[in-house]
């Protein structure tokens, strides 16, 4: 077959699948890789013998994991740090193949790398058998929703190329996966130091088995369903204004994680479902489209100029929505020195969104490595939870069952990534909120996208009637609910109070001196700035979606 490795649009029209390789230390998972890459001629000319040369001049053995583990500290010490990407393609489809850590240090480096496969292979290696991260990380493929797996038996030359000591693995690990709802697609004995059915079958070595390559399992593996079927779900990466040269453009950027997006589109943002149409899709540098798809970075600007920010999900009005809650059930694996406990308060990051959480319950935990079940109040390292997660204000989410990707989240606590998991239940009643029959000023700051604010403008009458219709007009336009009002006496200030119960901001035109305390004090005099106290009321409008 035809392979090659190429840096260049390996995602493109064509088909392509995201493979993960994954196993416990040493046991040759960068060498299946450099060995695939070599047999089938994927590699720039001379990275071979270039690659020996630098293992002489160092008195070290060659090894194929060379070709993938790039870094120094890597090469020193023997394992893969970070997930270690190459790309090469069959007569069938181009592949994206992550090298994804081994070492139990490194285990969130192995999620990160997994998160995106649609497919993986497990590496076991013969002679040592089936190690504590060979369980945990079957486990953590079912977690992320990875059902085609193979599972090579690997380094069958130092045993003898024995049948028995491969039936045995083939069986108890078999055992292991059947446990948590995984059926492997194929068990493929090799020896990825000497190639033996790596891209080739080894008649000699191994002429008892006569099932598919690595190569070949490769190319019979499944696409999953094309990301761009399902709803729209592009989160909220920023919003930028632009005024240089008479441009009022606001864009929103973020990249599209599915679905498909395009100019005419009814867009709806989660949580805060303010929606707006897609007027233009702008990129950088290139030609506007009008449409663009899953996988893809961009920007549009709206028909009409809603206040959105990071966080929020923008999805397709008409097409299933995501769920909105603050409390959800969670499957997670926890990695943190210390316990994850229902005391202590953590930071949930879900694509852009940002919210501040802590356990409400602890249904179970798991031991990865030996699927016992147990009943605590904590989540200690290694940990797998069946748990419920309750944060402090409403995010837009997806199941797992559904889509995967807007399913998936991190626990960050003292500014590490500490945990990981997926949602598998909305405990808030899904898309729809339930309301209490007494509104609130914090749903009233959801629904309406600010907090209440008063604003008091003290100048001249002139300079004050000029600019209140300014800041008024220029607040409506990014979608905020304000209201001017004159302020002679106590009588008017109840008006304020009124305005800012509603959740509006309200703009005190005083034409005297009030007992009253406000929230922003702007004098309009001839140092005015207008971008100034924009800034100064926004960023106390500003709420945390």
């Amino acid at each position: 077959m035809n392979n090659e490795i190429t840096n260049q649009n390996i995602i493109d029209n064509e088909d392509s699948m995201n493979i993960v390789i994954v196993g416990h230390v040493d046991h040759g998972k960068s060498t299946v890789i450099g060995r695939l890459l070599a047999d089938t001629q994927a590699l720039p000319e001379g990275k071979l013998e270039q690659l020996r040369e630098m293992c002489r001049r160092n008195a070290k053995p060659f090894e194929y994991a060379f070709l993938l583990d790039a870094l120094k500290d890597e090469r020193s010490q023997g394992i893969t740090i970070d997930s270690a990407r190459c790309f090469f393609k069959t007569d069938l489809r181009k592949y994206i193949i992550i090298d994804a850590p081994g070492h139990i240090e490194f285990l969130k480096n192995m999620i990160t790398g997994a998160s995106r496969a649609e497919a993986a292979l497990l590496v076991i290696d013969a002679r040592e058998g089936i190690c504590e991260n060979s369980r945990r990380h079957g486990y953590i493929l079912e977690m992320l929703g990875i059902k085609q797996l193979a599972v090579l038996v690997n380094k069958m030359d130092l045993v003898g190329y024995d049948k028995d000591t491969y039936d045995k693995i083939v069986h108890d690990y078999s055992e292991f996966l059947s446990q948590i709802n995984i059926t492997p697609t194929s068990f493929i004995p090799v020896s990825a130091m000497e190639g033996d059915n790596i891209a080739i079958h080894s008649e000699k070595n191994i002429p008892w088995y006569d099932g598919m390559t690595v190569l070949e399992q490769l190319d019979a593996f499944k696409n999953i369903e094309n990301e761009e079927n399902l709803p729209l779900r592009m989160p909220v990466q920023d919003v930028y204004k632009f005024t240089a040269d008479g441009d009022n453009r606001r864009i929103v950027a973020g990249l599209i994680e599915t679905g498909s997006l395009s100019v005419g589109d009814e867009v709806v943002f989660y949580p805060s479902r303010k929606t707006t149409k897609v007027n233009s899709i702008e990129e950088f540098a290139r030609e506007p489209q009008n449409t663009v798809y899953a996988g893809k970075s961009t920007g549009f600007t709206c028909t009409t100029q809603i206040y959105t920010k990071r966080g929020e999900i923008a999805c397709k009005v008409g097409e299933p929505a995501p769920c909105v809650g603050r409390k959800f059930r969670t499957s997670i694996f926890w990695l943190g020195n210390e316990p994850m406990t229902p005391e202590r308060r953590y930071s949930l990051k879900i694509g852009t969104a940002k919210a501040a959480c802590k356990i409400d319950s602890i249904i179970s935990t798991l031991d990865a490595s030996t699927l016992v079940k147990s009943k605590k109040n904590k989540i200690e390292r290694f940990d797998i939870a069946d748990c419920i997660i309750e944060t402090d204000h409403d995010i837009a989410f997806d199941l797992s069952s559904d889509i995967p990707v807007t399913s998936r989240f991190v626990i960050v606590s003292d500014y590490e990534i500490t945990g990981g998991g997926i949602i598998m239940e909305s405990i808030s009643g899904g898309g729809s909120e339930s309301y209490s029959a007494e509104v609130s000023s914090a749903e009233r700051a959801r629904i309406y996208g600010q907090n209440p604010v008063t604003v008091a403008l003290t100048g001249t009458p002139e300079n004050i009637e000029k600019y209140s219709v300014k800041i008024e007009r220029a607040l409506l336009d990014i979608g905020k609910l304000v209201y001017c009002e004159s302020v002679k006496n106590a009588h008017d200030i109840e008006k304020i109070k009124l305005l800012a119960k509603a959740g509006i901001i309200a703009v005190a035109k005083l034409e005297t001196e009030i007992d009253f305390k406000f929230d922003c004090n702007i004098k309009v005099d001839d140092n005015f700035s207008l971008d100034n106290a924009l800034t100064e009321i926004l960023s106390r409008a500003e709420i945390d979606i």
